[in-house]
């Protein structure tokens, strides 16, 4: 069955790529999640993270935002002992900020699946990509989300992150045209 060529990657990457990534998610607790993941992997592999994704669960209460946005000071700090983790600080803290940020969003917004929605206006943008060469890093859209998220006091999301949390949580399909799952999310 023909897939994008990254998902031969190791078995973790085929089952992210067959399962998860490009698969539209308007959940608020599965997509700060991803936000989440997608900050942890700015300068890494996303190998290296997905593989410690269980243990972020488990730090990071399952990814319950009230849970999370209460973490103390002291609870991020334990953290960093956490051999399972990207022992970082500042990506570390991040998570927690994060989440403020996002109670905030869903308090004005209704919901972060919501807000984040906006920016592709309710339905995923379809990209027809024949090679991942033509794939971007970032785009106008990520740009305009990188920029209103700072504004509301996101951190770790530039557009750079933006973009792969579009493309993971399906709000573009970057699906390459060849691959089994580019279909499932329309056409363009």
């Amino acid at each position: 069955m023909p897939r994008c060529g990254w998902a031969a990657g190791g078995p973790a990457m085929l089952a992210y790529h067959d399962r998860d990534w490009g698969t539209p998610e308007r959940d608020d607790r599965a997509l700060f999640e991803n936000l989440s993941l997608q900050g942890t992997q700015a300068g890494l592999s996303w190998r290296l993270v997905l593989e410690r994704r269980g243990n972020y669960r488990r730090a990071f209460h399952g990814f319950d935002i009230a849970r999370v946005a209460a973490m103390t000071d002291a609870e991020i700090e334990a953290l960093l002992a956490d051999a399972g983790l990207i022992r970082n600080r500042a990506k570390l803290n991040a998570v927690r900020t994060n989440a403020r940020a996002v109670l905030a969003v869903i308090e004005t917004e209704g919901g972060f699946g919501r807000y984040l929605w906006s920016f592709v206006g309710g339905e995923p943008l379809v990209n027809r990509w024949t090679t991942h060469a033509e794939m971007p890093a970032t785009s106008a859209v990520s740009d305009r989300m990188s920029r209103d998220m700072k504004r509301r006091g996101f951190v770790f999301v530039g557009s750079t992150v933006c973009y792969s949390l579009m493309q993971s949580a399906g709000l573009v399909n970057d699906h390459m045209v060849g691959c089994f799952r580019h279909p499932e999310f329309g056409r363009s």
